[in-house]
């Protein structure tokens, strides 16, 4: 079974890889700071400072885990190769919501990116995809999980 690709943008790849790296320089011999710590007060069997180090230890570790898969199955969007004429990953699109008349502004990230409060929402998600493909001045209609929605299209640009 092959991993499956994870979408990133040249930001996205930054943040996973500096979020790796202070997982291992920084939590990682903090948390084993404080797991020595807690050795010292005596008896581990009703340490709770013990136990929650440990916790948070498995925690970091399995976070390393999941961030080395991600990168090591990462495909980078080339923010060159974006167009401002057709929606893809990475493209900035300010759309207009009909049904609640205003007017919304995302980025289309891959869904290790996700972050719809900042913006950001996935090319997997209902409205990402429904975005995918198309042109400013088109008018889409997209089926969320709250019935259908119809949003116009108002510009394309790169996200930067």
């Amino acid at each position: 079974m092959t991993e499956k690709k994870v979408v990133l943008t040249v930001e996205g790849l930054k943040k996973m890889e500096a979020e790796l790296e202070n997982l291992k320089t920084v939590r990682r011999k903090e948390v084993a700071d404080k797991i020595k710590e807690a050795r010292g007060q005596g008896d581990l069997s009703e340490n709770a400072e013990y136990d929650a180090a440990k916790e948070e230890q498995a925690e970091i570790e399995s976070r390393i885990v999941v961030l080395e898969k991600m990168l090591k199955n990462a495909e980078v969007i080339d923010e060159e190769e974006i167009s401002s004429d057709v929606i893809s990953i990475g493209s900035k699109v300010k759309i207009y919501d009909k049904e609640f008349e205003e007017e919304l502004e995302y980025v289309i990230v891959g869904s290790a990116e996700a972050n719809p409060m900042a913006g950001k929402i996935s090319n997997e998600s209902p409205v990402g995809k429904g975005l995918l493909g198309h042109k400013v001045g088109e008018t889409i209609e997209v089926e969320t999980p709250a019935g259908i929605a119809e949003f116009e299209i108002l510009e394309i640009n790169k996200a930067r």
